[in-house]
């Protein structure tokens, strides 16, 4: 269990909400609209899954790291001197672009980085959609770092820098910045990466340095004349953040189960993303879809009442998490699962809320009554047993039943009719 992983996002996540709040209000203030609600908690949803993984399944790449380091490093560098992080810093980018690439390129890789292309808007929350499953994978490619005789702490060091750089770009309210979008990843460099233009589509994979993207030519500039649409072509139309993370799998599979010849099974894991056996294809044709033509945003309809509770809910979700986080090192085991496995269903549940579907509205009320009811026949709540915590949860589990039940009632059609009129 990586519990260092699990205090730095504990400190950056205030950081990081501060920003998307700053961002929000220029939003509302300019008119500009880059923000609707579902897919913004969305985004955040799969954020927290993917912390959730990174601390119960980090240990791996950290493992490897270690050892890699201790058995077939030739030198140890000195974490010490400033070269060593010069050199790490610009290693590790370098690492990055081909992560980044590898994950546009191989469907198995793709599988696990499309969920930070799912978001349909583009914004500070999309930085913070990140793929739950990428522990699994992603620390192959930073083995290099570890070959190179890079100190474990300097290497986890710059990965929270090229994290922290790695958020800002996530916006469209930073224009053109002149002779630094031809060296450096900004904001337009990445808009053009999420968009899915044929013109856009799988460019500009760098982390920081954009020279990268020039020696192998992937960079692509925004165009005026080309506005950038963003989203996957295969639309999700989700707002289970779960599913978010496996519907490319589940589709991959499906196509190694029905493929009829066995390199066509190994090939559908390796093959770039799109990519289908003939005879699968054949038998199970998909539409052809162009995104100027095609695309429309996902959005199913719901009344302003369960939005909000939406919205009050992945607040308090938030808030446990960061609870969690900090209690990481301090509980058994099989506590952090329960109390993860908690805030997952919440946020599975709520995305079911927020697509209005009446088997999750009624898996939503199960969920607060349970905690409710739990939390008062324990008697605490991981850990924490003043009163007056165990009364303001059974209060607020309370409070929220009867709020659900009066939001499920509104008709959301008429609902959407009235505030649009208003």
């Amino acid at each position: 269990m990586d519990t260092t992983y699990g205090h730095a996002v504990g400190l950056a996540v205030p950081v990081f909400l501060s920003l998307i709040t700053v961002e929000l209000v220029v939003d509302r203030i300019r008119g500009t609209r880059y923000y609707h609600l579902a897919d913004a908690l969305n985004s955040l949803s799969c954020g927290i899954v993917s912390t959730g993984m990174r601390v119960f399944f980090g240990f791996l790449g950290l493992f490897t790291y270690e050892w890699v380091l201790a058995h077939w490093a030739p030198v140890r560098l000195p974490g010490g001197h400033w070269m060593t992080w010069i050199f790490a810093f610009v290693l590790y980018d370098f690492c990055y672009y081909w992560q980044h690439r590898f994950g546009h390129t191989v469907g198995l890789f793709w599988a696990a980085h499309v969920v930070h292309h799912q978001s349909e808007e583009f914004n500070l929350t999309t930085a913070l959609r990140q793929p739950g499953t990428g522990a699994f994978t992603t620390w192959i490619f930073y083995v290099p770092l570890a070959l190179c005789g890079v100190p474990l702490g300097v290497f986890l060091l710059v990965g929270v820098a090229q994290l922290f750089y790695q958020f800002w770009p996530h916006t469209r309210h930073i224009g053109r910045l002149g002779i630094l979008d031809r060296w450096i990843q900004t904001p337009s460099n990445h808009r053009v990466h999420h968009a899915q233009n044929d013109i856009y589509l799988d460019r500009n994979y760098v982390g920081v340095f954009l020279i990268w993207d020039h020696w192998f030519g992937s960079f692509q500039e925004e165009l005026d004349e080309e506005p950038p649409i963003y989203g996957i072509r295969g639309q999700l139309r989700s707002w289970n953040p779960v599913w978010a993370n496996l519907h490319y799998y589940w589709a991959m599979a499906k196509d190694c189960w029905y493929a009829g010849r066995w390199r066509d099974k190994l090939r559908v894991w390796i093959a770039p993303p799109g990519w289908r056996p003939a005879d699968v294809a054949a038998r199970f044709p998909k539409e052809s879809y162009d995104p100027v033509r095609d695309f429309s945003r996902y959005d199913p309809p719901r009344s302003l009442a369960l939005s909000l509770y939406a919205l009050v809910q992945l607040a308090v979700l938030i808030a446990a998490n960061s609870h969690f986080l900090t209690l990481l090192p301090k509980q058994a085991a099989w506590l952090n699962v329960l109390y993860f496995g908690f805030i997952l269903g919440g946020l599975m549940t709520l995305g079911g809320v927020l697509e209005n579907r009446r088997e999750f509205l009624l898996l939503e009320a199960a969920r607060v009554a349970a905690a409710g009811i739990g939390v008062v026949g324990v008697g605490s709540w991981f850990g924490a047993r003043d009163p007056r915590v165990i009364l303001s949860i059974a209060s607020f589990a309370l409070a929220s039943l009867a709020w659900l039940f009066l939001s499920a009632k509104r008709d959301p059609a008429r609902t959407k009719a009235v505030e649009a009129a208003a």
